[in-house]
């Protein structure tokens, strides 16, 4: 994929979401999503979105969706604001942030329609195991993040990874099993969900998807 050529910063700025500095005392307060976006349309999140390619494709497919990218890593965070400015994505914001700190702090109880985590980082060693954004704590926020009957929905390559996801939310009351969205064909090279499907898609590995339900 040839590697689209950079917009100036302030051509960028519309798309990326800045939280405001905190003084040591101060306490965050919740984003309004009206005030981000300029709407009250229904809000999706996602967490760790690498090269922004469901962003790009969700946001064209549903214009009358607001969505939230959060990724840890700048230059993927840039990339996509990039992406997203050339094609004019206005319901889209992209935060770079550690997204367990920011679903803690910057986002309100029951305010997401969705919450997707496509492939998120297995951290294969035992000892790294506690960077994995997939905890106790992050699958409660996110049950506290949805709305009734909104979904979070996770996809891994990795089988281990995917009973690790179903163990931990079998803890938490607030999420119950849901059916997955179906598996689609790709019609073409770019009609994956993610770079990651694409690539795993084509070397013949099974993809784990799994969606669960925000109860009343």
């Amino acid at each position: 994929m040839r590697k689209p050529s950079r917009l100036e910063p302030e051509l960028l700025k519309p798309y990326i979401l800045e939280t405001p500095p905190l003084a040591p005392e101060q306490k965050p307060t919740p984003l309004s999503w009206p005030a981000v976006f300029g709407n009250d349309h229904p809000v999706e999140i996602e967490v760790g979105f690498g090269k922004g390619l469901f962003l790009l494709t969700a946001a064209q497919a549903s214009p009358e969706t607001n969505f939230l990218g959060i990724e840890i890593v700048r230059k993927y965070h840039l990339f996509t604001a990039n992406r997203l400015a050339k094609r004019n994505l206005t319901n889209v914001r992209v935060a770079c942030a550690d997204a367990r700190a920011f679903l803690r702090d910057w986002v309100a109880d029951a305010s997401a329609q969705k919450i997707h985590v496509y492939f998120p980082d297995p951290w294969w060693k035992k000892r790294h195991h506690k960077r994995r954004v997939f905890t106790d704590e992050f699958a409660l926020r996110c049950a506290q993040i949805l709305k009734p009957g909104a979904e979070l929905l996770v996809v891994t390559d990795v089988p281990d990874y995917a009973q690790m996801v179903r163990e931990v939310v079998a803890g938490i009351p607030l999420l119950e099993p849901a059916p997955p969205p179906p598996e689609k064909e790709p019609t073409h090279d770019m009609d994956y969900l993610t770079n990651f499907e694409r690539r795993f898609r084509k070397e013949g590995k099974e993809i784990h998807r799994m969606a669960f339900r925000r109860v009343s």
